[in-house]
């Protein structure tokens, strides 16, 4: 058993400790509430430009002309993952099942025979993802140095992507993130981002048996002025910059989450922990002053 000052500079560390933990959970708790708030207030758009993409690429479904990212490359030979993570750690699971679900692809990828390239944002993802495919990550890039991630991050990436795919260094490219559900759940999401994969939208009152793709709740049909394949030109670059702020502002909603409630679960552990320290302290503290009454009442009676 520890002597009583080992104890006692152990139940002097776990109290420290708690106390970061505490603070660290208060400070995750303050920033989840705006980060929360930017996430949600950023999905109506994204939303609503999912709906009138759904809509354009309904008028241009067999055109030769459609835009390349619409359409893409005819292959499927090179896929693109873009794995989107925290910065920081003290956040339980969420960088590492943002990076399993990546790996699980990576595997399966690599099994059919499709050559891999990673882009990662966020430096544990990068931790993680270089141990074993280093040699697969093409670019890098985290946020340690920016207060608040706005569109123009996103739109430095996107530029990247685009780049990269003009220059047809890809076929497919998957953007992976953590899409925020509640404070107790955020789940590891993967989305195609090229080709632009818009959600069919129906409307449930069209005569129509499959119903008629529409851009609102009212079964509203828009013509477009011009033609739907220009401005899908113009659309889709701005679409794929848009679906990679809504994952980047979807991770920092829920990297708050996990953290705060990590820190939650790290503080209480730490009171566990320091209740049974206190106990054991106790009681070797009680054998040891037993001993020595046992001692002075031994030479006492010596003399």
């Amino acid at each position: 058993m520890a002597n009583l000052k080992d104890l006692k500079n152990r139940i002097a560390s776990v109290k420290s400790t708690q106390k970061i933990t505490k603070a660290k959970q208060m400070v995750a708790a303050a920033k989840l509430r705006r980060a929360e708030e930017t996430a949600k207030a950023a999905r109506p758009y994204t939303e609503r430009m999912e709906a009138v993409l759904a809509n354009l690429t309904a008028g241009v479904e067999g055109n030769p002309n459609a835009p390349k990212l619409l359409s893409g490359t005819g292959k499927d030979e090179t896929h693109l993952l873009i794995v989107a993570t925290a910065d920081k750690g003290l956040c339980g699971g969420f960088n590492s099942s943002i990076v399993r679900l990546a790996r699980e692809h990576i595997v399966k990828l690599q099994i059919e025979g499709k050559t891999v390239k990673i882009i990662t944002v966020g430096r544990k993802g990068d931790d993680q993802l270089k141990r074993l495919y280093g040699s697969l990550i093409v670019a890098k890039t985290n946020f340690l140095d920016v207060k608040q991630i706005g569109f123009a991050q996103a739109q430095e990436i996107a530029e990247q992507v685009l780049t990269m795919f003009d220059d047809g260094e890809f076929d497919v490219a998957t953007l992976f993130y953590g899409k925020f559900k509640s404070v107790m759940t955020q789940v590891p999401t993967p989305q195609q981002i090229i080709p632009a994969k818009a959600p069919v939208l129906r409307d449930a009152r069209s005569p129509h048996p499959e119903g008629r793709l529409t851009t609102d709740l009212k079964g509203a049909i828009y013509d477009y002025e011009p033609e739907e394949d220009e401005i899908l030109k113009t659309l889709l670059p701005r679409y794929v910059a848009v679906q990679i702020f809504r994952a980047l502002l979807e991770n920092v909603a829920s990297e708050q989450a996990a953290s705060m409630t990590a820190m939650d679960n790290a503080t209480r552990n730490a009171g566990d922990m320091i209740d049974k320290l206190n106990l054991i302290y106790n009681r070797a503290r009680q054998a040891q002053i037993t001993t020595e009454l046992i001692e002075i009442i031994a030479g006492a009676e010596a003399l």
